[in-house]
C-alpha cells in the first residue's frame, strides 16, 4: 500500500504558514533532504491556495529539485472552486477527501505526497490517513499565522530520522503510529 507523506516548513512553534518569512537560507543539506522525500513520490496532494500559488510560479521556475519533480507529478487539487491557472497532470478531487485518499492509497505507485497545504494536512492527520512526517524547522519562533498542530489531534509518532543542517535547520522524519 501507498504511504502518504506530508512534507512541511515550520518554526519552532509550528506555524506552517507563510514559509518564505522563516526559511531564510535553503542549504545543500536541506536540498538532498527534499530529493530524497520527492524521489519517492508519483502523486502528490494540494490544497487551492497552495495549487494556486504554485500554478504562478513552478511551471517556469528552474530551482531544483523541485521543479523537475512538481511539474510533471500527478496533481491532484482539494478545492470546491474552478482552478485559475493550471499545471500539467491536475485534476480536482471530487467528493469526500479521506474516501479519495483511502482509494489513491490503493492504487500501485509511489508515496503520495502533501506538500504546503495546511488543511489538507490537517485533514488527513484527523482521519489517520498521514503515514510519515517530513517537518523541516527552521530556528525561529514566528507567533502569527496557521500552525500545522492547531487542532490540539493526540497522535504518537516515532522519530525515523534527525538531521541538522549546516544552516541550523532540523530536518525531521516520523512515522505516525496507528
Amino acid at each position: 500500500m501507498r504511504k502518504v507523506v506530508v512534507y512541511e516548513l515550520l518554526t519552532l512553534d509550528c506555524v506552517a504558514e507563510d514559509p518564505d518569512a522563516f526559511i531564510t537560507e535553503f542549504d545543500e543539506e536541506m536540498r538532498k533532504n527534499l530529493g530524497r522525500v520527492i524521489a519517492a513520490q508519483d502523486s502528490v496532494i494540494l490544497g487551492r491556495r497552495t495549487y494556486s500559488d504554485w500554478a504562478a510560479f513552478w511551471p517556469t521556475s528552474t530551482i531544483e529539485p523541485f521543479a523537475s519533480f512538481i511539474n510533471p507529478v500527478e496533481k491532484f487539487v482539494v478545492t470546491s472552486t474552478a482552478l485559475g491557472e493550471t499545471m500539467e497532470n491536475t485534476t480536482v478531487v471530487q467528493g469526500d477527501l479521506a474516501d479519495f485518499v483511502t482509494e489513491l492509497k490503493q492504487r500501485p505507485g509511489g508515496d503520495i505526497g502533501v506538500h504546503g497545504s495546511i488543511m489538507v494536512a490537517q485533514s488527513l492527520l484527523e482521519c489517520g490517513l498521514v503515514d510519515q512526517l517530513q517537518l523541516v524547522v527552521a530556528p525561529a519562533i514566528h507567533m502569527r499565522g496557521r500552525k500545522l498542530f492547531d487542532k490540539g489531534l493526540s497522535k504518537r509518532l516515532t522519530l525515523t530520522s534527525q538531521i541538522t543542517s549546516p544552516s541550523g535547520y532540523l530536518l525531521l522524519k516520523f512515522q505516525v503510529e496507528g
